[in-house]
């Protein structure tokens, strides 16, 4: 399931994304309900996409989750297009817009840690990753998450154009990562069946089925024989058990694509001099 944002009125989401009109007159009520405003929609809806996917989001649920009908909603909200982009750019302000524990001319050990808060953060909001990149949000805080980037990039000393090309090939990367581990940690509720389980049973059926696998994919088959996979990092140490092995491969794959991509950007900087 894919989303676009800013499909709703452009003046009205963008006026909310950035607060540029004075919100809607807080309306108190006979009983104990609590007050509405835009921030406790939005942190209403993200909470329910955090527990529930986007499948579950609707203003009808958010309102259940306030305590007040779809339409009560309306007032500060036109509709689920403009919540979208306002949850969107709402969780984005999680991610750090400096990273002052690095040294500020060590941009790869700046970069490594932003990519690591960017795959944890998609991580703890798996429904983000339905959102396309093809048409940004255009938020305050989705513009911070970016000139953040650009920021520790430009420590590179690389040419801009460049630079914009590093940006559209660490985002997906990161994401894409991502989206590996989130994946991961849903299939086994979404199928009914773990890891384990699936692996043996198809395993078990592939090597019946196809007896001269080997012979007929060697590049594969040679791959898997050459050698052990480097451990991911606190593998073999008490707790690591708790993380299945389809996330350690996926978080361990980061590691080392990001890796390869760092190297890729100081063969440049190398280049250039």
């Amino acid at each position: 399931m894919v989303v676009f944002a800013g499909q709703g009125d452009p003046r009205r989401s963008l006026s909310l994304l950035w607060r540029a009109d004075a919100p809607p007159p807080t309306r108190g009520g006979p009983g104990p309900k609590p007050r509405l405003s835009v921030d406790a929609i939005v942190a209403a809806a993200v909470a329910l996409a955090d527990e529930e996917g986007m499948g579950a989001l609707s203003m009808r649920a958010v309102g259940d989750r306030l305590g007040r009908t779809a339409m009560a909603l309306y007032t500060y909200v036109p509709g689920k297009s403009e919540l979208l982009d306002l949850m969107y750019d709402a969780v984005y302000a999680e991610l750090p817009t400096a990273y002052p524990e690095s040294d500020p001319a060590d941009w790869r050990a700046a970069l490594t840690a932003w990519a690591g808060e960017v795959l944890e953060f998609h991580v703890r909001h798996p429904w983000v990753l339905q959102v396309s990149q093809a048409r940004p949000v255009l938020g305050p805080h989705e513009y911070a998450g970016l000139d953040t980037l650009v920021t520790l990039l430009r420590a590179t000393g690389l040419e801009a154009g460049v630079l914009r090309r590093l940006v559209g090939t660490l985002f997906p990367f990161v994401r894409g990562s991502a989206q590996a581990v989130a994946d991961a940690r849903l299939a086994a509720a979404a199928t009914g069946s773990s890891d384990e389980e699936w692996w043996a049973a198809r395993s078990a059926a592939l090597l019946e089925l196809v007896p001269d696998f080997a012979e007929r994919f060697p590049a594969v088959s040679g791959l898997e024989a050459e050698g052990p996979v480097e451990p991911y990092p606190g593998e073999g140490t008490e707790g690591a058990e708790a993380v299945p092995y389809p996330e350690r491969e996926a978080r361990e794959t980061f590691r080392v694509g990001l890796g390869v991509l760092l190297d890729g950007i100081e063969a440049a900087r190398v280049g250039r001099t």
